[in-house]
């Protein structure tokens, strides 16, 4: 019985470690391709490198991060190719969280929107591109909530996940910043029309123009 607090508490460690390395490629800075060290890892987290380790297999496992060279890991790099295939997925999924969540929507979930995209409009306008970053994964979070179904969710944050490195490289002026949370205000009416015809295509048309934004700038 002694060891079970023992284990949780490493359990929360690895979690923590997690999600901080999945924020840090969600909104890249960590870039595709480079190389993850565990003793800066170590120190930064302030852990042994065995939770490290853990953390870096279990990425490597969702193919988030990939082997590198003697051994150790980086963050996976995608060609044109790949990356259009991994939008298409992302577009018809994206899609659907919009019009489920038009179906869905409750008071909550309205109010949850509203907040998400104040805090990008303030990021925005801040000229801080990784606290945009950040704040543009929870407004799409947010749509992902709405749906109700948190499988649907899984999926889509999997795939924010994935193209976190390759859609940050779009953002290279306060003004491409301000533009992007802008183009929020048309997707939000669609989705609160709670026309789900409307909101899938308002989705469509946002995460169509993100990708050739994504793909022109890598």
């Amino acid at each position: 019985m002694k060891d079970q607090p023992e284990r949780a508490s490493r359990g929360t460690t690895v979690q923590r470690i997690e999600a901080a390395l999945m924020d840090d490629i969600a909104t890249g800075i960590l870039k595709p391709g480079e190389r993850l060290d565990e003793v800066k890892l170590t120190e930064r987290f302030g852990v042994s490198r065995t939770p490290i380790r853990e953390v870096l297999s279990r990425l490597t496992a969702q193919a988030i991060l990939v082997p590198g060279e003697k051994r150790g890991v980086r963050v996976a790099e995608y060609t044109r190719e790949e990356l259009a295939q991994i939008f298409e997925a992302m577009h018809e999924i994206e899609a659907t969280c919009a019009r489920i969540a038009a179906q869905r929507m409750t008071l909550l979930s309205r109010s949850e929107i509203e907040q998400a995209q104040a805090q990008c409009v303030e990021a925005a306008q801040s000229g801080d591109m990784h606290a945009y970053m950040r704040a543009n994964e929870a407004f799409h979070h947010t749509i992902y909530r709405a749906t109700g179904n948190p499988y649907i969710a899984e999926i889509a944050s999997d795939f924010r996940r994935r193209t976190g490195p390759f859609r940050a490289k779009k953002f290279g002026s306060k003004a491409d910043l301000i533009a992007s949370a802008e183009s929020h205000e048309d997707l939000i009416a669609s989705i609160f029309s709670k026309d789900s015809e409307m909101a899938s295509d308002g989705m469509r048309a946002h995460m169509t123009k993100s990708f050739l934004q994504t793909l022109n700038a890598n």
